[in-house]
């Protein structure tokens, strides 16, 4: 593979996975399995491994500023890919740096509330600045059904319930594209809400230990697809394919919720 200056920059805003199974180092995978050059401003340092999130610590506000500042003025990105935030803080200095920008890249949110283990990662001020905030400056999200009932206030353990959970906030915000992603469903079927209209992407169960990161896979691959000219559709349903194939082809790494075969359409399937 190789890139040159016709290959689009995408920047992933997210935490930082020293178990590289999430966050700046899954999205940075993903970029280049798109041929898509990735650069990263770091929210959050994390203490983690697949079996969970031990610490974490934000950064702070001004260097996240300053980084986002820099890289807008060298290297302005065509995409945005905002992931886990962290704090109140961290959600306005991005809804600032949006705010500033001459012009608007396209910007897909994966909203973290929590991580994969159940540890809470934004807090209950930061959820409603996100929602009442960021979410008017952003062009699509990829919650899955618990962060959707989170950000719209309404259940979402039915389909008809993400629905209206989903239909709630698009109200609000027209323009928005909404991802309600299916991982957690018994049946993993992702439904996305664009201009009004629902299409159903239809999913397997895919019996793995490989699961860490998904969420940050499919949004990341996702904005990939969507700077390659396709659209919301045609990409979320690419996406999906792409984080099922690094699914199936990871190879078993850790004690718990294992990273994902990220870079598969580059390096293939793994010898076990």
């Amino acid at each position: 593979m190789t890139m040159d200056q016709t290959t689009p920059t995408a920047l992933t805003l997210a935490g930082f996975d020293p178990s590289s199974g999430a966050g700046i180092t899954a999205d940075l995978a993903v970029f280049a399995a798109h041929r898509v050059f990735g650069t990263a401003a770091i929210t959050a340092l994390t203490v983690q491994s697949t079996v969970g999130v031990r610490r974490v610590e934000l950064v702070m506000p001004e260097l996240l500023s300053q980084t986002l500042t820099e890289l807008w003025a060298d290297l302005p990105p065509a995409g945005i890919k905002i992931g886990m935030l962290g704090g109140l803080q961290q959600v306005r200095c991005v809804v600032e740096f949006l705010e500033s920008l001459p012009w608007r890249p396209l910007v897909v949110l994966d909203p973290v509330l929590r991580s994969s283990s159940g540890r809470a990662l934004l807090e209950d001020e930061g959820i409603r600045a996100l929602v009442e905030e960021l979410l008017p400056l952003i062009d699509a999200m990829t919650p899955n059904t618990e962060e959707l009932a989170v950000l719209s206030g309404l259940p979402c353990e039915t389909e008809e319930g993400i629905h209206d959970a989903a239909e709630s906030l698009a109200r609000k915000h027209p323009n928005l594209v909404i991802v309600a992603t299916g991982g957690h469903r018994p049946k993993p079927d992702d439904l996305l809400l664009a201009g009004g209209i629902w299409t159903t992407l239809p999913g397997d169960r895919i019996e793995t230990s490989a699961t860490h990161g998904t969420g940050c896979a499919f949004s990341s691959a996702l904005l990939c697809g969507r700077l390659a000219g396709q659209n919301w559709p045609d990409a979320a349903a690419a996406a999906k394919a792409y984080v099922a194939q690094a699914m199936r082809t990871a190879t078993p790494r850790g004690a718990g919720r294992g990273p994902m075969n990220l870079l598969w359409p580059i390096l293939g399937q793994p010898n076990f």
